[in-house]
């Protein structure tokens, strides 16, 4: 039976090889751009990030030119050492089979080295526009032969001030060569860019619902700036984070979390623009090989990542604009594998989540970061995960004789086990109480007054429920309601559900809002900061005037 890459018009050893990376049939920008490519056409692709393009512009090049020449025959472009260097290893794993030769040039490395592989004779070459154009001004490399060109990751060229560079570059290769245009976004100029050198392309988008793959949980969380760090330990406690990525805003701020996260016993290294080419080769290196979990990056520095494996990635700040948070997620989810991608937003930025919201064509949900409670319990499992393991083990011989002492001396075997647990979990950071989500801004009803108690139960219209059971109105921003099983009938005060509340759970009474008093039942709102705990604490229920009070979502 013939292979579905083989369908495409591949020849049997590219099949062979893009079967051995993994891929079993065509991704839909595979499918579509592969067949277009073999018959001559230049096309203008627009995919995610992880959708296989790479494999879609490389299989179609290796496919058409020819071993033996000394002089490249094709050329790509991208935008970062990185992504020239994967788009590289991506394209020898491809021409394995052939005696296709393959290098990579870009700043930061010896020329020397790039140097004496041009000597020897290169089939393609991959690189960054600033050292190509460099190597090309100096004569050192001859496009002459150049028939196939691959602009990768066109719109991060675009923001990174290399269209100029393209440009010149383009018009250093022959006029007869076919054109291979891929971005994940296409603005204007890259439209422009395409009119002016692209000859009637065939244009791909596979773009056509989400932005977003399915694969990635995207939530959002509202938490002040000052709690950010404090928020995402919790996660990073509770969460199976097998790595992520941590984008923040500045250089400064990713140095200072990374730095940070490692004091408190979370393996991070940081990526930004103040490092130089082996300090952020060595970064990641650490991060692919799992000796470090966290990767703290700017956008900048991040431009063309492309790291397997990824569980989660944190907008720690917010990104600028709705382009930079699709790129930013996109590097999770990735190869059919689930993903998290987790924002923090301070409630003044709610707005330009509405705006990533209307883009990407998804909903975004909120996350319910964990409790304190939640926390020690997963830290109990943990512990006892590991414990069960050494029990199992059963290398404790010196361990279990002096456990026979000292239960000698007269102590409870529970008492040293209880004794002995407590001090091997000295070292485990207190998890502090206090609740780090932030409610959104307030807003007023339509008569323009808050219809609240001052926190003493003294409120306005205690008793202004409808006739009909249900609460005259909705709850205002920020505030969740709950039902309370007494009302009216058991001679209930504003007062009493207050006390009842915020003595029981240990809130302020000004986190309690709207009391809304029916003749058998109650509406209470409650700060939704504060509303998982009140509900949670004694499981929803509480002593009010000798009798028991149940607390429900209304």
């Amino acid at each position: 039976m013939a292979s579905k890459f083989e369908e495409l018009g591949l020849q049997p050893q590219f099949v062979q090889a893009v079967e051995e990376m993994g891929f079993d049939q065509p991704t839909p920008i595979q499918a579509a751009a592969i067949p277009a490519l073999l018959e001559g056409r230049s096309v203008i692709g627009q995919a995610q990030t992880g959708t296989g393009k790479t494999a879609a512009f490389v299989l179609p090049m290796l496919h058409k030119i020819q071993s033996g020449k000394r002089t490249p025959q094709a050329l790509i472009l991208a935008p970062t050492r990185e992504l020239a260097i994967q788009v590289t290893e991506a394209a020898r794993q491809m021409a394995q089979e052939t005696p296709l030769r393959v290098m990579t040039v870009y700043g930061g490395q010896a020329y020397g080295v790039q140097l004496r592989q041009i000597d020897r004779g290169i089939d393609v070459v991959v690189g960054t526009p600033g050292r190509m154009l460099d190597l090309i001004k100096k004569k050192l490399l001859d496009l002459s032969l150049v028939k196939y060109v691959v602009l990768d990751e066109a719109d991060e060229m675009l923001e990174m001030g290399f269209i100029e560079d393209v440009e010149t570059i383009f018009k250093a290769i022959p006029e007869e060569r076919q054109i291979a245009l891929f971005s994940a976004t296409l603005p204007p100029v890259i439209r422009k860019l395409a009119d002016r050198y692209l000859t009637d392309p065939l244009e791909i988008s596979v773009i056509t619902g989400p932005r977003t793959v399915p694969e990635t949980t995207q939530q959002y969380l509202r938490v002040r700036d000052e709690n950010k760090q404090a928020a995402l330990v919790r996660i990073l406690e509770a969460e199976d984070v097998k790595s992520a990525l941590v984008f923040t805003r500045t250089k400064a701020r990713a140095q200072e979390l990374s730095d940070e996260l490692n004091r408190l016993g979370y393996p991070a290294g940081a990526l930004h623009g103040d490092l130089d080419q082996n300090k952020r080769e060595w970064v990641l290196d650490r991060f692919r090989k799992k000796t470090i979990h966290l990767l703290v990056a700017t956008d900048v520095a991040a431009r063309g990542l492309d790291i397997d494996d990824v569980s989660h990635v944190f907008n720690f700040d917010m990104p600028e604009d709705t382009d930079d948070y699709i790129h930013r997620i996109g590097r999770t989810g990735r190869a059919g594998k689930k993903g998290n991608a987790i924002t923090f937003i301070h409630p003044r930025e709610r707005s330009r989540l509405s705006q990533i919201e209307n883009y990407s064509k998804q909903k975004i949900a909120e996350y319910n970061l964990p409790t304190r409670d939640e926390i020690l319990q997963k830290r109990d499992e943990r512990f006892t995960e590991e414990l069960t393991e050494k029990m199992s083990a059963g290398q404790f011989k010196r361990e279990a004789a002096l456990v026979s002492k000292l239960i000698e001396f007269g102590f409870n075997p529970v008492e040293i086990a209880a004794a002995a647990i407590k001090l091997a979990r000295a070292g485990e950071t207190p998890v502090p109480a206090v609740d780090l989500v932030e409610p959104m801004p307030i807003t007023r009803s339509q008569t323009g007054k808050r219809d609240m108690h001052d926190g003493r139960g003294n409120r306005n219209q205690a008793r202004g429920g409808s006739c009909n059971g249900r609460p005259s109105r909705a709850p205002e921003a920020g505030m969740v309601r709950l039902r309370m099983n007494l009302g009216g009938q058991q001679g209930l005060r504003p007062g009493d559900v207050v006390g009842a509340i915020a003595s029981e759970v240990g809130i302020p009474g000004k986190a309690i809002g709207a009391i809304d008093i029916q003749d058998d039942h109650t509406y209470v709102d409650v700060a939704e900061k504060h509303a998982r705990l009140v509900l949670q604490k004694s499981g929803g229920k509480y002593s009010l005037r000798g009798k028991t009070v149940v607390l429900k979502l209304a």
